[in-house]
């Protein structure tokens, strides 16, 4: 019975031992093994198992530890019927009928139906990965948020954090982020001037959600980030499209009677021009005349190859319109979703209270980790390191893309992690995506990231997860595809 149960495989990265006690645990509550008789002895199941005796007695005393399992002087071990206490009987499901409610009647919005960004689940098992927003496994400091996960679990730090803390944030990390991460974009900010949020994604959603309803106004860059889009028409069907040049989001006339702005000035979504100061005062300015807030998106502002990047929309802003919107997703790992929002304790006071309804806060031992990992100096050096690397990528790319698809033009730009490219006229991205897939590349259509109208002829090519060997050869390989895509006009 045993052997039929549990199935052991050394290869996994998990343990034998703990993946005998998760076996062991998910027999036990799924009503496998009877309340009323001995479990094997460790000598015979070991010997079932084929595993050391010592792995079956260690699970054995993990599961006695964890309340699964009671023993018996001169008995043995069995199940704790304690632990199957408050469970509903299992009864048989019905066969599953197709689905009859009126769900158009029943919901007042249907979301699954925006166009949105979608990557393959399996993207690292492709060859040439250019993928904007994944990031390389080996560039991951594996050692070192290892270490700042082990901290932030010890006895101490677990009770600090397990402990219910309504709508405040993490000290240690509302700490670093003042005096760390602000000041390197120019941005000096009061502590109540910093709210914690699940990935810059929901600071985001918070914005709009205090600002924007029915009748108002919203502006954001055209193209844009599609996932910001999507919020606004959540609250509002007014989005104006912003015209979007070498120089990032043109701050015209347009934005008379919009409520709020979105910008990302470091490092434009999707065409990844910066704006330059000039620019930046021009938008503040108008701004103030039309009497907006402006969301400021500092998207990969870490990811910049001068000497003296620009500094943030918000380091110049003196009347407080700014809403700046930071992510640590990014630098460190998308799955993370941590990101901050800075703007006046009025506004902050409303957010938090905003997310309190929503999740109250985001989980204070993932704060607690990462708030470890700035206070020692690690996530500095993180960024060093990816400066470094997608400097070398972007050399790497421009060179390739310039010698095997001269047919593509890029905007200028001095950094981030991803390249726009623009083909000639009768260029179907979709077509090469399609393409490329096929053959082991992976590429994004640029089409989604306009408001209105058709592009068809543009696309995003990352390089934050595709390995320097792999960028010429890829390269290379899709400039094979280029005339299977083009389209007559």
């Amino acid at each position: 019975m045993s052997a039929l149960l549990f199935h052991l495989d050394a290869s996994l990265p998990q343990s034998l031992q703990s993946q005998l006690r998760e076996q062991i645990a998910h027999a036990i509550l799924e009503g496998h093994l009877p309340v009323d008789e001995a479990l094997p002895s460790s000598r015979k199941l070991a010997k079932e198992l084929g595993v050391a005796r010592n792995t079956v007695m260690l699970a054995y005393e993990q599961l006695l530890d964890d309340g699964y399992l009671i023993a018996r002087e001169r008995s043995g071990y069995f199940v704790n019927p304690d632990i199957l206490g408050g469970r509903v009987e299992a009864v048989a499901q019905p066969a599953p009928v197709e689905d009859q409610l009126p769900w158009n009647t029943l919901l007042t919005m249907a979301p699954s139906r925006q166009r949105s960004i979608t990557k393959p689940r399996d993207w690292l098992q492709y060859d040439y990965p250019f993928l904007y927003g994944q990031i390389d496994p080996a560039l991951f400091p594996t050692q070192h948020w290892r270490e700042c996960s082990r901290d932030s679990v010890s006895v101490p730090a677990i009770r600090h954090w397990s402990a219910d803390h309504l709508s405040e944030d993490d000290p240690l990390l509302i700490e670093q982020i003042h005096q760390r991460l602000l000041p390197r974009r120019g941005v000096w900010a009061r502590p109540e001037e910093i709210l914690i949020t699940v990935g810059a994604q929901q600071a985001l959603w918070i914005t709009a959600m205090l600002v924007l309803g029915p009748g108002r106004r919203f502006a954001m860059e055209n193209p844009g980030y599609v996932d910001m889009a999507n919020i606004a028409r959540t609250f509002t069907d007014q989005v104006v499209a912003m015209d979007v040049d070498d120089q990032g989001m043109v701050p015209d006339e347009r934005l008379s009677g919009c409520h709020l702005a979105y910008v990302t000035p470091s490092h434009q979504s999707p065409t990844g021009v910066t704006m330059p100061m000039e620019r930046r005062r021009l938008l503040l300015e108008s701004a103030k005349r039309h009497n907006l807030l402006v969301i400021e998106d500092d998207y990969e502002s870490e990811t910049n190859f001068v000497d003296n990047p620009t500094p943030a929309l918000k380091s110049l802003d003196e009347e407080g319109r700014v809403i700046y919107v930071g992510s640590l997703s990014k630098t460190l790992a998308p799955g993370l979703r941590l990101g901050y929002m800075v703007a006046p304790p009025a506004f902050i006071q409303e957010a938090r209270a905003l997310r309190r309804l929503m999740l109250r806060h985001p989980a204070t031992n993932n704060q607690r980790s990462i708030a470890l990992f700035l206070d020692r100096g690690y996530h500095d050096a993180l960024l060093r390191q990816l400066r470094q690397t997608y400097q070398r990528r972007w050399m790497l790319m421009r060179e390739a893309l310039d010698k095997h698809l001269p047919e593509l033009s890029t905007r200028s730009t001095f950094g981030g992690s991803s390249f726009w490219l623009e083909g000639p006229p009768q260029l179907d991205a979709a077509r090469l995506c399609q393409l490329a897939r096929e053959h082991d590349i992976l590429i994004e259509c640029g089409d989604l990231h306009y408001l209105h109208g058709q592009h068809r002829n543009v696309l995003r090519m990352g390089f934050s997860a595709i390995d320097d060997a792999r960028i010429e050869p890829g390269i290379e390989r899709l400039a094979t595809l280029l005339l299977q895509a083009m389209v007559a006009n």
